[in-house]
C-alpha cells in the first residue's frame, strides 16, 4: 500500500471515530436534558383529600381545608391555647390543616406487625401508602418492580414522633430506631417493593419534596435508574411546632395562609403526603404509559451567608429560577403560571413576588402575563410535602386548562410594584387556553434551611386531555352512550365486562368497592371497558376478590352498592378465595344445549373455530350429519336427537376449554358429569381428540336404541334417602346421579318411575321430570354393554397432564384407567358428582368453573361445598351469548386464579 493510500485510510478511520464520538456526545447531551415524564401521582392532604382528583376538586372549588387542632393525638388542647404570643409553651393558634385518620394504617397489607407499625413514624406509613398507590395509578403492578433499578427519593423532616414518652414502651422495643429514623423512610419503600436503585431521604425543610424530585430526575437522566418514586410526607406529631412559632409570631392567628395578600399575617402549619412516579419521556412513550406532564428542567441552590439563617434571600431565588429555566431550555416568557412558595409571611411573600416580577415579568407578550398563586391558601403549609402538593396541583392545572385562584387575598401586597412587569396574582380562577406552544408551569420551594428549588413543568402535547366536565344534565346512572360498550365485532350490542376488585381483607374489599363507586359517580365519562381493563391489568391481585359483570354503568353501580356493604351480588360473582386455591373446570352432561349455541363465538374467535373444525374433522367421518351446521343452528332441529346433541356438546365444551387455555387460563383440574367426562378426559390429555370423539359418538348412537324405554327424574333427596325409597322397585329403578347433598337423579323404566314420582309427590318430596326418553345409569344400559365395549375397543388412554377427578369412582385418576370398560361404567353406574367435588375441595380447589353453553352444575357444587364447610365459588355460564360469556368469564378467572398471563386485547 502506498503512503498516499495509507494516509487516505487513516483519514477514513479518524473521520469515522470523530463521527462516532460526536454521536456519543450528542446522546450524552440529549440524555442530560431529556424531559422526565410524570406517569403516576397519589396524595393525602387536609380536607379529606385522598387522591389527586379530590385535590383538584378542592382547589378548583375554592376549598378551605383548615380546621380545628386534632383531638386524637393526646395533645393538651385544654391548656395549649393562649392568645398571648409570649406565653411559654402555649400557642395562639387553634386551627390549621390536618390529615384525618393520620394514625390509621393497614399494617398487614405491607407485611408489618402491629408492634412495628406502632413504632413507625406516621410519615413513613403515609409514604408507603402513597408509593403503592402512585405505582398502581401509573398502570404498573407493584410486584413487577421487584429487582428493578427503580430509585426512591423522598423528603421528610423529623417531627419527634414518640418523643413524649419518658421510656420506650415494651410493646415497641426493637422497632423504635427504624420506626423514627428519616433515613429508613426511603429504604422501607425500597424494601417493601423490592427496588434496587438508589434510595435517599432528603431533609431541607420546606423544599424537601422539590429537592427530592430534582435528584430523582438527575438519577434518571444519568441512566443509573429506569423508574423513580419521589415525594414527601409531613405529619405533625407534637404541638411544639405551634408553640415555637408562636414565640416567633410567625403563625397566622386564624390558621389561614393569606399568600401575597396585603394583610398576610403569618403561615399555617399543615400536613400532607404526595408521591410521583417518574420515567424518562422516551421510555414512557415506548412503554405505553400515560404522560400526565413532563419535567422540563429543575435547579437547586443555597442562600449561603445571607441576611439570616432562616430568612428568604431574593438574589438566591432569582438565580435558582434562572438556572431552572436554562435547564428546561425555555425563556421566562414561555412559562404561563408559577405555583409559588407563598408562605404568607410579611417578609417572605414580597421578596418572592419581586423575584417573580424580575425574572418572569420582563420581555413578555402583554397579553400573556405570568399568573401565580399558592395552594397554601387552601390547605396551609404542608412543610416537607408542600412542594409535591404544588407539583400535583400544577400538573392538574396543565391538564385541565384552568389556573385556580388563591384564597384569602384582600388585595395584593403593597410591598410589590405590580406595574413593573407582566405578573399577576391569581385572585380569580383563569382559563388556560391552548397556545401555539405547550402550556408550561413552574413550582417554587424555598427551604427554611436556605436550600431553594425551582421546577419547570410542561403539558405533553401527545397526552390526552381529560374529558369535558359533565353538565348538570348528565346522569352517571343513565346508561347512555358513554356508559355502554359494544362488542368486539361492532354489532352494537352492549358487551358484558367484568369489573374486578381485590384486597387483603373483606373490609378492604368493601372499601375498594366504595372508592370505585365514588369515582364512577364523579366521572360519568369513564368507559366501562377502560375501567375493567385497568383494574384487571394494572392492579395487584390479592386473596379477597370480587367481580361485577356489567354491560352498563347502572348495573355496575348497583353491584358496587351491594358489594360496598359486604353483601352478595345479584348480578355478578363475588368471591372470597385464597389465591392458592386451584381452578377446576367442570363439564356437564346433556341439557345445556340450545340452537345456535356456538355461532357467534365461531365467528369471533379463530381459536374456538379452529377447535370446532378439528372436532368436525374427526366426527364427520363417524356420523351422517355435519357438526358445524348443527352448532351454528342451521340444522338446529337435529339437537332433539340424542346421537347428535351429545357429540355436539362434547365439541363445544372442548373448544371452550381450548379457547380459555389459549388465552393463558390455567386449568388445574377437570371433572365431568356423565357424558361430560368424555370432554374432561380430552382436556386433561388422557384421551386424544380422535379417541374422545369416538367414545362420544358411539355411546350416543347406541343410546338411540334405548329411546322410549325409560325416563329420568330429578329428586330433592339425599343419596341415602333415595336408596331407601328405591328398594321396593328393585332393578327397575336406579340411583342415576348424586349431584349434591339434597339433589339426585333417579332413572329406569317409565311406568316404575311414574309410580316413584307419585310417591314422592304424596310425601311432599320435590321431584322434576328431566326431558329425556332413555334411562342412562340404570340396568337398561346393560343391553348395549357388549356392543359398546367392542365399538370403542382399542382406544389408548394415557396419564393426563391435567388432574382428572372421576365421577365414576369419586376420586382422582391418573388417566390410563380410562379404557373401554371405564366408559361403559361411566354410562351404567351412578354419577358420583358430589363425591368428586368433595375430593376437589379436600385437595384445596376453591374455584369451580362450568364450561358449557348453559349452567347446570353450579347449584349442586354450592350445596356440596356448604355441606362440607369448604370455601369456594361455583361459576356457571351467565349469558346465552357464550361469545360474550367467554370474554367476561376469562377476565373473571384472571382475577380469581393467581398468576394467569392473560392477553386482554382478546377480552375487551
Amino acid at each position: 500500500m502506498s503512503n498516499e493510500d495509507k494516509y487516505r485510510d487513516y483519514l477514513k478511520r479518524v473521520t469515522a471515530d470523530l463521527r462516532s464520538t460526536k454521536q456519543s456526545l450528542k446522546e450524552v447531551r440529549d440524555r442530560a436534558t431529556e424531559p422526565i415524564a410524570i406517569i403516576g401521582m397519589s396524595c393525602r392532604f387536609p380536607g379529606g383529600v385522598d387522591s389527586p382528583e379530590q385535590l383538584w376538586d378542592l382547589v378548583l372549588g375554592d376549598g378551605d381545608a383548615i380546621g380545628p387542632l386534632p383531638t386524637d393525638r393526646g395533645w393538651p388542647l385544654d391548656t395549649l391555647y393562649d392568645p398571648d404570643p409570649d406565653a411559654p409553651g402555649r400557642s395562639y393558634v387553634t386551627e390549621s390543616g390536618f390529615l384525618g385518620g393520620a394514625a390509621e394504617f393497614d399494617a398487614p397489607f405491607f407485611g408489618i406487625s402491629p408492634r412495628e407499625a406502632l413504632a413507625m413514624d406516621p410519615q413513613q406509613r403515609l409514604l408507603l401508602e402513597t408509593s403503592w398507590e402512585a405505582v398502581e395509578r401509573a398502570g404498573i403492578i407493584p410486584e413487577t418492580l421487584r429487582g428493578s433499578s427503580t430509585c426512591v427519593f423522598v423528603g421528610m423532616s423529623a417531627h419527634s414522633y414518640g418523643s413524649g414518652a419518658p421510656t420506650i414502651p415494651s410493646e415497641v422495643e426493637g422497632h423504635v430506631v427504624t420506626g423514627v429514623a428519616p433515613a429508613v423512610a426511603s429504604g422501607r419503600i425500597a424494601y417493601t417493593l423490592g427496588l434496587e436503585g438508589p434510595a435517599m431521604t432528603v431533609d431541607t425543610a420546606c423544599s424537601s419534596a422539590l429537592v427530592a424530585l430534582h435528584l430523582a430526575c438527575e438519577s434518571l437522566r444519568r441512566g443509573e435508574t429506569t423508574l423513580a418514586l419521589t415525594g414527601a410526607a409531613a405529619v405533625i406529631a407534637s404541638p411544639t411546632v405551634f408553640s415555637e412559632y408562636s414565640r416567633q409570631r410567625a403563625l397566622a392567628p386564624d390558621g389561614r395562609c393569606k399568600s401575597f395578600s396585603d394583610d398576610a399575617d403569618g403561615t399555617s402549619w399543615s400536613e400532607g403526603a404526595g408521591m410521583l412516579v417518574l420515567e424518562r419521556l422516551s421510555d414512557a412513550r415506548r412503554n405505553g404509559h400515560e404522560v400526565l406532564a413532563v419535567v422540563r428542567g429543575s435547579a437547586l441552590n443555597q442562600d449561603g451567608a445571607s441576611n439570616g439563617l432562616t430568612a428568604p434571600h431574593g438574589p438566591s431565588q432569582h438565580r435558582v429560577i434562572e438556572a431552572a429555566l436554562r435547564a428546561a431550555q425555555v425563556a421566562p416568557g414561555q412559562v404561563d403560571m408559577v405555583e409559588a412558595h407563598g408562605t404568607a409571611t410579611p417578609l417572605g411573600d414580597p421578596i418572592e413576588a419581586r423575584t417573580l416580577v424580575d425574572v418572569y415579568g420582563t420581555d413578555r407578550d402583554p397579553g400573556r402575563p405570568l399568573w401565580f398563586g399558592s395552594m397554601k391558601s387552601n390547605i396551609g403549609h404542608a412543610q416537607a410535602a408542600a412542594g409535591v402538593g404544588g407539583i400535583i396541583k400544577a400538573v392538574l392545572a396543565l391538564r385541565h386548562g384552568v389556573m385556580p385562584r388563591t384564597l384569602h387575598v384582600s388585595a395584593p401586597t403593597r410591598e410589590v410594584d405590580w406595574g413593573e412587569g407582566q405578573v399577576r396574582l391569581l385572585t380569580e380562577a383563569m382559563p388556560w387556553p391552548e397556545l401555539d406552544r405547550p402550556r408550561r408551569a413552574a413550582v417554587s420551594a424555598f427551604g427554611m434551611s436556605g436550600t431553594n428549588a425551582h421546577v419547570v413543568l410542561e403539558h405533553d402535547a401527545r397526552t390526552t386531555a381529560p374529558e369535558a366536565e359533565p353538565t348538570a344534565d348528565d346522569d352517571p346512572r343513565d346508561g347512555g352512550d358513554p356508559a355502554r360498550e359494544t362488542d368486539a365485532v361492532g354489532s352494537g350490542k352492549p358487551s358484558t365486562v367484568p369489573v374486578v376488585l381485590s384486597a387483603k381483607s373483606p373490609a378492604a374489599l368493601s372499601a375498594q368497592a366504595e372508592r370505585l363507586r365514588s369515582f364512577l359517580r364523579a366521572q360519568p365519562q369513564a368507559r366501562l371497558a377502560d375501567v375493567a381493563w385497568s383494574l384487571a391489568t394494572t392492579r395487584s391481585l390479592f386473596h379477597h376478590r370480587a367481580a361485577v359483570l356489567a354491560a352498563d354503568r347502572a348495573t355496575l353501580l348497583d353491584g358496587l352498592d351491594v358489594l360496598a356493604t359486604g353483601e352478595s351480588l345479584p348480578h355478578g360473582v363475588v368471591a372470597d378465595i385464597a389465591a392458592e386455591g386451584g381452578m377446576a373446570l367442570m363439564f356437564p352432561g346433556q341439557g345445556g344445549q340450545w340452537s345456535g349455541m356456538a355461532r357467534d363465538l365461531m365467528a369471533e374467535s379463530p381459536v374456538f373455530a379452529d377447535s370446532m373444525r378439528a372436532c368436525a374433522d374427526v366426527m364427520d367421518e363417524l356420523v351422517t350429519w355435519r357438526l358445524l351446521d348443527v352448532v351454528a343452528g342451521t340444522d338446529g332441529h337435529l339437537l332433539d336427537r340424542i346421537d347428535v346433541v351429545q357429540p355436539a356438546l362434547f365439541a363445544v365444551m372442548v373448544s371452550l376449554a381450548r379457547l380459555w387455555q389459549s388465552w393463558g387460563v390455567r386449568v388445574d383440574a377437570v371433572v365431568g358429569h356423565s357424558q361430560g367426562e368424555i370432554a374432561a378426559a380430552c382436556v386433561s390429555g388422557a384421551l386424544t381428540l380422535a379417541d374422545a370423539a369416538r367414545v362420544a359418538v358411539t355411546r350416543s348412537r347406541l343410546l338411540v336404541g334405548l329411546s322410549g324405554k325409560g325416563r329420568a327424574l330429578s329428586v330433592g333427596l339425599s343419596a341415602h334417602q333415595t336408596l331407601e325409597r328405591l328398594a321396593p322397585w328393585g332393578d327397575e329403578l336406579s340411583l342415576a346421579a348424586v349431584n349434591g347433598p339434597d339433589s339426585v337423579v333417579v332413572s329406569g323404566a317409565s311406568e316404575a318411575l311414574r309410580g316413584f314420582a307419585g310417591k314422592c309427590k304424596a310425601d311432599g318430596v320435590w321431584a322434576w321430570w328431566i326431558e329425556v326418553d332413555f334411562a342412562s345409569h340404570s340396568a337398561a344400559v346393560e343391553a348395549i354393554r357388549d356392543e359398546l365395549l367392542a365399538a370403542i375397543d382399542g382406544i389408548e388412554p394415557v396419564d393426563g397432564t391435567v388432574p382428572l377427578y372421576s365421577t365414576v369412582t369419586g376420586t382422582r385418576l391418573a388417566g390410563h384407567e380410562l379404557d373401554a370398560g371405564y366408559w361403559y361404567r361411566n354410562l351404567r353406574q351412578t354419577v358420583l358428582f358430589q363425591d368428586a367435588i368433595e375430593a376437589l375441595a379436600s385437595d384445596g380447589f376453591r374455584f369451580f368453573v362450568e364450561a358449557s353453553p348453559h349452567p347446570l352444575l353450579a347449584v349442586g357444587v354450592q350445596q356440596t361445598l356448604e355441606a362440607v364447610g369448604a370455601p369456594g365459588v361455583p361459576v356457571g355460564t351467565l349469558r346465552r351469548d357464550i361469545g360474550g360469556l367467554d370474554r367476561a368469564l376469562l377476565s373473571l378467572l384472571e382475577a380469581h386464579v393467581a398468576g394467569l398471563p392473560v392477553d386482554w386485547s382478546n377480552v375487551l
